[in-house]
Formats: structure tokens, C-alpha cells, sequence
């Protein structure tokens, strides 16, 4: 094999992440200005791509200084039983509990990302979706902002820890209280009588 035939080529078709981003504060804060957004980033496949507010240990930094200083680490690799490129994540914050799918991850626990996920740490929401690809040595990013949240549109929503009141047990205990201002009604039918 010669030397031509092993070096990834531009027509090489790259493997995208695809990465979406919410806040529920991003109309008004400028969270995401350093962001390539809209536009395909390629990375080399064994650089880890890392999200954070540092600059200069991160990839890409968000502006906003409740982020931690590294926040996460995406980590692209293969297997042996699959030809295409893979991804793990992993929280990189001690403060921070990063969640993917709803699984919750602690300081440098990682975890492998399925084709389509939701990741959240403090009020950011994260939609992630791989796109395959052939090359592999390298792969691409594209950063997006969305106007809803990415839970909303996937069903994703989180369970609040606010109780809901049953209307229905309400009712029932209601109308009982009211049965039993009246005293008993039953009858017994070998008495003949009402009690």
C-alpha cells in the first residue's frame, strides 16, 4: 500500500457531533460568543475535545462563570466490533454533576455516548447527535444554538420534586367527610332494620 492511499483526504467523509446548546438565560447573556457556531469545526480523533470557561485548558469555553473551569471531555475511539468512530463523555468538574440521559455522572466518570443524547450540568441543556462518517483520524463539530430546550422536544423532561395534588383522592375524602356528617346507612336485611 502506498503512502497516498493512507492519508485521510478532504473527500474523506468526517464523522460530525453535532452540538446543540440551551439556556434558559442565553438571549440575555453572551454565553456562547466563543463558539464557532454554524460552521464545521475538524479536530484530530485522539485530542480529547474539552468544554469549559478556560480557554486555555479547553477546545471550546463557554462565558459564563458558573461553568467549571473544565467542564467535560469528549473522547473519540474505536472498538474492535464496530468500524465507526465512537465517543465517550466525561465530567470533568468537581462541582458540577453532569447528567447524560438522565444518568448522572460524578468527577471523572465517564460514559459512552449513544447516537443521540441529552447532556445537562447547571442550566445548560446539550443535544448531541453523531453523525457517521468514514475517515479516521479525524472528525468534525458543528455548534447550534437552540430557542427551546432540547428536553422539550425530546420528552426528556426531568421529574420536579413538587407534589401534584390528586384531585380525585381529594374529592373522595371530601365526599366521605360529607356521607359520614349524615351517620350510617347500612341495613343489615336479617335484622330488618336500619342501623
Amino acid at each position: 500500500m502506498d503512502a497516498f492511499q493512507t492519508i485521510e483526504t478532504e473527500e474523506d467523509l468526517l464523522t460530525c457531533l453535532h452540538i446543540k446548546f440551551y439556556h434558559p438565560q442565553q438571549c440575555s447573556k453572551g454565553f456562547y460568543v466563543s463558539l464557532p457556531l454554524g460552521s464545521r469545526e475538524r479536530h484530530s480523533a485522539d485530542d480529547p475535545l474539552r468544554l469549559g470557561r478556560d480557554a486555555q485548558a479547553c477546545t471550546y469555553t463557554l462565558k459564563d462563570a458558573r461553568v467549571s473551569r473544565k467542564q467535560l471531555g469528549i473522547h473519540a475511539y474505536y472498538t474492535a466490533q464496530n468500524p465507526d468512530m465512537l465517543f465517550s463523555i466525561q465530567n470533568l468538574s468537581q462541582r458540577a454533576k453532569l447528567t447524560v440521559n438522565g444518568s448522572a455522572l460524578g468527577y471523572l466518570e465517564r460514559t459512552d455516548l449513544p447516537d443521540k443524547a441529552l447532556i445537562r450540568f447547571g442550566e445548560y441543556e446539550m443535544l448531541i447527535i453523531r453523525e457517521p462518517g468514514e475517515a479516521k483520524a479525524s472528525f468534525e463539530v458543528e455548534f447550534e444554538v437552540l430557542k427551546v430546550p432540547p428536553s422539550r422536544e425530546t420528552c426528556t423532561c426531568e421529574l420536579s420534586g413538587t407534589p401534584v395534588m390528586d384531585t380525585e383522592s381529594h374529592m373522595i375524602n371530601h365526599i366521605s367527610a360529607e356521607f359520614s356528617a349524615l351517620g350510617p346507612l347500612e341495613t343489615d336485611e336479617s335484622l330488618g332494620g336500619h342501623f
